[in-house]
């Protein structure tokens, strides 16, 4: 797979990934809390087990094959997730991609800690909410929402947030006994990122 503006590694498409047990736990669980929380996460508040966690960390994390997860939107620009899956150099980068798809540049990546330019969650939800039928990605909204959810340490949050994210976190095979809590983690870390400069513009502004 070639993505014009990322040359970097092995890409392949990793979209058939989405629908295999432990994905959304190797995804968000470590987004999920940072030893402040007194509850820890578990996977099985997305629905797996841990042996389902470790054997899709086999393939999701593999240096010969990077996973590459397009969100491509049908109204501005679309997002990619890749698994940037450098031997003693592993994280995750985050492009935006031009609306007709023909270029994508970097805007954030996730050592241990996230840095970069974060989108606010009216942007996040425009990308989830419009996908191109036409274009090749993930389709569903609830999949494009929690993919690129590490690009929200947005301050101010909408009231609806916990609710879209608990009912995105069900969608995908969460259940609902522990959705909520699934969504109160995530949101509380993302919010309390280190890296986060209020002062940044978001990059669909222009900024």
């Amino acid at each position: 797979m070639l993505i014009k503006g990322y040359d970097d590694g092995p890409l392949v498409a990793g979209e058939t990934l989405l629908a295999r047990p432990g994905f959304w736990s190797n995804h968000l669980l470590a987004m999920c809390g940072d030893g402040a929380c007194a509850e820890r996460p578990v996977p099985e508040w997305f629905g797996d087990d841990g042996a389902d966690v470790d054997a899709l960390s086999e393939v999701l994390f593999d240096p010969e094959r990077w996973p590459v997860f397009r969100v491509p939107a049908e109204e501005g620009p679309g997002a990619v997730v890749i698994y940037r899956n450098m031997v003693d150099d592993y994280g995750m980068d985050y492009l935006l991609t031009d609306p007709d798809g023909a270029y994508a540049r970097q805007i954030a990546g996730q050592e241990g800690g996230f840095s970069g330019i974060e989108l606010t969650w009216n942007e996040l939800v425009r990308i989830a909410d419009h996908p191109s039928p036409e274009a090749e990605g993930v389709q569903d909204t609830a999949a494009r929402l929690l993919l690129v959810l590490p690009l929200l340490p947005d301050l101010d949050l909408a009231e609806a947030a916990p609710a879209r994210v608990a009912a995105a976190l069900t969608a995908v095979g969460a259940p609902e006994l522990t959705a909520s809590t699934a969504a109160e983690h995530l949101l509380a870390h993302l919010t309390r990122g280190p890296f986060h400069d209020p002062t940044w513009e978001s990059p669909l502004s222009g900024g």
